[in-house]
């Protein structure tokens, strides 16, 4: 059978059956679990409505439940066994894990490209819309910004790996040091300063995606109360500190907050650059060394993810919606 015919035939099933369940838990509801008639039809009317909406919500509560609930719990429990699964080892992947150097290295590098990453991309972002705005050719130049967006991870991270080459003929960092004097130098061995160089690849790539928000953001901002600000003799700095930066406030978190939920998964930069090498581990990649290993600790590993994003997660939907209201 032909892949169209497939996806027709699934498109069919799929809204038919939608149609047919909605249709039957009407029928079910209204007429054999509260009937509107009888001695008391108002009451069976009212009890009606009330288990409606979750008859109508069962479908994509059952499917949340079944590919993100499940997935979740079922990933706690099999981190308590071992990698086969049949030895219960409760939280001895735990212990394991954290008693581990390579953890505790990846754990604190994590941190620094959460600190670093989502704050530099969106200041950059930020500080790229605003200039932008003020050039003729402003378009342009936000199209060569955005450009590393259409980029994958480890595309970006294979051009970034000639610009950070250990050979003046090949990698442009060396090859300034060379101009200048200096000797070749190779970024990527270098322990701690290494993680940077790192993070500036994704830097490169987010900041094209903050300007286009935050760009969209400022062009959304009152003229009258810009205008206000300078009759009022605010200079050019304090417009944009002081005026616009509060009026997009709202923006700015949500761009910092999908860049953090994005950094705290990247695994392709640091396994294309050094595979982890060299201080460079990450969680993601931690999670990879061990996922063929013998260990159970990956799914530990996983699950301590789902942790440190999750307060990410809870705080950006509660400032969405305090929006709403």
């Amino acid at each position: 059978m032909s892949p169209m015919i497939q996806g027709l035939i699934t498109i069919v099933l799929g809204v038919g059956g939608c149609i047919a369940y909605f249709w039957a838990s009407n029928l079910l509801l209204d007429k054999v679990i509260f009937p509107a008639t009888g001695p008391n039809p108002g009451r069976n009317i009212n009890r009606a409505s009330m288990w409606r909406p979750w008859l109508f919500l069962f479908p994509a509560l059952f499917a949340m439940g079944l590919y993100l609930v499940y997935p979740v719990v079922g990933s706690f429990i099999r981190s308590l066994y071992n990698r086969a699964g049949n030895d219960f080892v409760g939280f001895g992947n735990y212990e394991t894990m954290f008693a581990d150097e390579g953890f505790r290295t990846a754990l604190l590098n994590n941190f620094l490209w959460v600190l670093v990453v989502p704050a530099a991309s969106t200041f950059l972002g930020l500080l790229v819309a605003q200039l932008t705005d003020r050039l003729s050719w402003g378009n342009i130049a936000k199209s060569l910004i955005f450009m590393p967006m259409a980029i994958s991870f480890v595309g970006a991270s294979l051009i970034w790996k000639f610009v950070y080459a250990n050979d003046s003929d090949i990698g442009i960092l060396n090859a300034i040091r060379d101009f200048v004097g200096l000797g070749p130098i190779d970024v990527l061995q270098l322990p701690f300063w290494n993680n940077f160089f790192l993070m500036v690849i994704l830097i490169w790539i987010q900041t094209g995606f903050a300007m286009v928000i935050l760009s969209a953001a400022l062009r959304g901002i009152p003229e009258e109360t810009v205008e206000a600000a300078i009759i009022d003799g605010a200079n050019p700095f304090q417009v944009f500190f002081r005026i616009k930066v509060p009026q997009i406030a709202s923006t700015i978190m949500v761009v910092w907050t999908t860049i953090t939920i994005l950094v705290l998964k990247v695994f392709d930069i640091v396994y294309t650059m050094t595979g982890g090498n060299f201080g460079t581990e990450i969680l993601p990649s931690y999670m990879m060394a061990y996922m063929f290993r013998d260990d159970g600790r990956a799914t530990a590993v996983a699950f301590v993810i789902m942790i440190i994003v999750l307060p990410v997660m809870i705080w950006n939907i509660r400032q969405a919606r305090a929006e709403m209201r």
